[in-house]
């Protein structure tokens, strides 16, 4: 059965080719005449610039660079059929324009594809005559999800795996002259499989989007010597003041040399030599950071002979020296430390989807907006959220100076051979991606999704990459491995317990939402976390949200990641719009927030002690006591004595000591307070749901909703005033509706360190 199958297929092949070569010509010069995207619900600015000629005409590896190659983006014929059908269509359903996928408006296409089918794509080639005696080889960026490859009719091979790039040695299935073929076959289940593919799904709406098939990043030739540089492994090792060059290749012998030199700008200033490990001191090495991302030219070169060597192959790269570490502070708490200093990190969760691409930015330039964008805002970081980008994203985190916490795409891990998928996809990415200065973590699972076995891959990633943090989960499934314990709080903000071991990050919080007229996805139903009318509106409720954080990073809080860069399809909870087309809070105000994140640590001092490390007394009723109740002479002597907090075991981040299960309670209880001068006094609060906050029988504070740990709330001056030297009496109203419970109470002051 099998050699009649494969019999039919050669005969299928030969008898097309010669249509193919026939009708090539004129077929690609109508495909150029008829070409336009589709009609998408929202176009960016630089969709008008995409066209057949110059799509990602940009080269695609920028950290191993050879000068010759062909860029195959452009026009290719696809057509999509039943998935049980394996051979290749004789006529195909119409043009896409490689590299946006199928079901983007910049595709021209804009058809689902969905499980039950299979996405062909077919484009002829020619050699450029000078590449003549070379291997050629034929690269994708990524195309998802399961793909096979033949060149004129010969099949190359299969790729699973819809994010890592791949490829093939195609020169021995090469004619000798005149046009190449290339044909696809791409198949892709969504989340109809339980494969890597983060937010995609069939259904769209929420947090989960479109989804996308097929090829998504650029697609290119390059001709390259027999014996060849494969790939680079650049260690910075600022401790030592050197950078550690390793070759990958099969293709060496012990008569072959490489020498590395390194530069600034065109300036030589340091050389290596070796076979397969090289290390090149770097003296007076200035080191990479957000504030100076200072990168160092790399050329690579490969000779072959001792006495009179000759050049066989050479490429250029880049990198950048610095070092991320988990280190003690002063106080004796984990920080996270870049170039050996305490930095706070923070920015926001990065999707990486567009409005007429999906997957694909329309241009490079459309790439760099988003990262100028978050430097003109005062961020420093950026989590790149279950998707993983094309190096330009990266390279230009490294060049205009952009931390990167990477996670890996998120699949639904079901059986054995889902998972052992998963962990070829992520030990792919760290190897593809770790030359990269600017990636500073590796997040393998966000939070419940698709997780397991999650102590074995901190160890696996720690062990592949020694160089960077790792943190197991964003969010939720603490495992008790890695370098951070990482929770999310919507909105937020809040701070997971300091351990001994690990940092404490907030991985998501935020999520203010304001839908802007004109550029949403769709007109009605769009949604944030916490919805505003105005700008007016979210600049302010932004600069609340982060007047509360800053109080946390005195706690122990290391960084913060904000929901999110942009709007997505029906979220509307972006810095930017959709299209980005406008910063939708006032810039200058959320920068000068954002900013003062990054002074040293403020000093928090407790006033009021809560219950969280050792059990505090309150008076407490849980029937609706009378009027007056706050004051501080009320009568509260039939009420109940109880050591807080108070509610439920069962509750997130909380320490019950006193069960509390009704729907309401009422607190009271007195502290002494010996001088009134204080810098910033805050609550420090875990309220599940709403709470009202009372001293001498002024109401300070009114919270609605609820936290999963203790936060700090800014008293602001007029509340401040209710406090007096001597006693004081603290008063607490909590109602609950569903779902967990917790009250607990106290005070801190918080004083600003002068920065030196």
């Amino acid at each position: 059965m099998e050699s009649k199958r494969s019999e039919r297929g050669l005969f299928q092949n030969k008898t097309r080719y010669w249509v193919v070569i026939c009708t090539a010509l004129m077929v690609c010069s109508s495909m150029q005449a008829e070409w336009k995207p589709a009609d998408g619900p929202l176009m960016t600015r630089w969709a008008k610039e995409v066209s057949p000629d110059n799509a990602h005409p940009e080269y695609p590896r920028p950290q191993m660079v050879r000068k010759d190659w062909l860029n195959l983006n452009g026009l290719w014929e696809y057509a999509i059929r039943a998935k049980e059908d394996e051979w290749q269509p004789e006529n195909f359903d119409g043009q896409i324009l490689v590299p946006f996928p199928v079901e983007s408006a910049l595709s021209g296409v804009m058809k689902k594809v969905g499980e039950r089918n299979r996405l062909w794509y077919r484009r002829t080639f020619k050699i450029p005559g000078k590449w003549k005696g070379q291997r050629i080889l034929l690269h994708f960026g990524a195309v998802d999800w399961d793909t096979t490859v033949w060149v004129n009719g010969k099949e190359l091979g299969n790729h699973r795996g819809g994010y890592d790039p791949f490829s093939f040695d195609i020169t021995d299935a090469l004619k000798k002259s005149g046009l190449q073929e290339i044909v696809l076959s791409v198949w892709d289940p969504t989340n109809a499989g339980s494969q890597p593919r983060g937010k995609q799904v069939k259904k769209p709406g929420g947090i989960m989007y479109t989804a996308v098939t097929g090829i998504w990043q650029t697609v290119w030739l390059e001709p390259v010597p027999g014996a060849r540089i494969e790939g680079l492994k650049l260690t910075p090792d600022v401790e030592r003041s050197r950078l550690v060059v390793e070759l990958d290749s099969n293709y060496l012998s012990k008569s072959h040399g490489v020498e590395v030199t390194v530069l600034d700008g065109s300036k030589e200033v340091a050389k290596g030599h070796g076979f397969r490990r090289i290390e090149v001191p770097i003296p007076n090495a200035r080191l990479w950071s957000p504030e100076d991302p200072f990168l160092y030219g790399l050329r690579i070169t490969l000779w072959l002979g001792l006495e009179d060597p000759e050049k066989v192959d050479e490429v250029a790269s880049y990198f950048g020296m610095r070092k991320i570490s988990l280190e003690k502070d002063e106080s004796g708490i984990n920080r996270l430390f870049l170039n050996n200093e305490s930095l706070f990190q923070y920015g926001p969760l990065d999707q990486g989807w567009w409005p007429d691409g999906l997957y694909t930015a329309p241009t490079d330039e459309a790439l760099r907006y988003d990262i100028e964008v978050l430097k003109r805002l005062g961020c420093n970081m950026l989590r790149k959220h279950v998707k993983v980008e094309p190096a330009r994203l990266y390279y230009w985190c490294d060049k205009l100076g952009l931390m990167v916490w990477q996670d890996m795409a998120s699949g639904n891990n079901k059986t054995d051979a889902d998972k052992k998928q998963f962990e070829l996809e992520l030990m792919r990415m760290i190897e593809t991606f770790r030359n990269h200065p600017c990636i500073v973590m590796w997040v393998p699972f966000n939070e419940g999704w698709g997780q397991h076995d999650t102590p074995r891959y901190a160890e696996l990633i720690k062990k592949l990459d020694p160089t960077r943090l790792v943190n197991e989960a964003s969010g939720w499934a603490n495992k008790e491995s890695g370098d951070v314990r990482d929770i999310h709080s919507y909105p937020g903000p809040a701070a997971p317990p300091v351990e001994e071991d690990r940092a404490a990050v907030l991985g998501e919080f935020g999520g203010l939402g304001l839908p802007v007229k004109g550029h949403t996805w769709q007109d009605e139903k769009n949604w944030g976390y916490r919805s505003y009318e105005t700008r007016e509106q979210l600049t302010n409720a932004y600069v609340a949200l982060l007047s509360k954080l800053r109080p946390m990073i005195g706690g122990g809080l290391c960084a913060a990641v904000y929901t999110q860069t942009t709007d997505v399809e029906v979220e509307v909870n972006g810095f930017m719009t959709y299209d980005r087309a406008m910063i939708k809070a006032d810039a200058e105000k959320v920068a000068a927030a954002n900013r003062k994140l990054y002074l040293p640590p403020p000093v928090i001092k407790t006033i009021v002690p809560t219950s969280q490390k050792q059990g505090i007394e309150w008076s407490y009723t849980t029937s609706k006591p009378g009027d007056g109740w706050q004051n501080p002479g009320f009568n509260d002597s039939s009420w109940k004595k109880g050591l807080g907090g108070f509610g439920t075991k069962s509750t997130p981040g909380s320490v019950v000591r006193t069960e509390w299960n009704s729907s309401d309670i009422w607190l009271r209880r007195t502290f002494e307070l010996k001088d009134k001068k204080l810098n910033q006094p805050c609550l420090s609060i875990h309220h599940d749901e709403d709470a009202e906050v009372y001293i001498n029988g002024r109401l300070i504070a009114k919270l609605s909703g609820y936290t999963t740990s203790y936060v700090q709330v800014p008293i602001d001056e007029a509340a401040s005033k209710a406090l007096k030297v001597g006693s004081n009496c603290l008063a607490v109203h909590c109602h609950q509706s569903r779902g967990g419970q917790y009250i607990d109470v106290g005070m801190v002051n918080v004083t600003e360190q002068s920065v030196k």
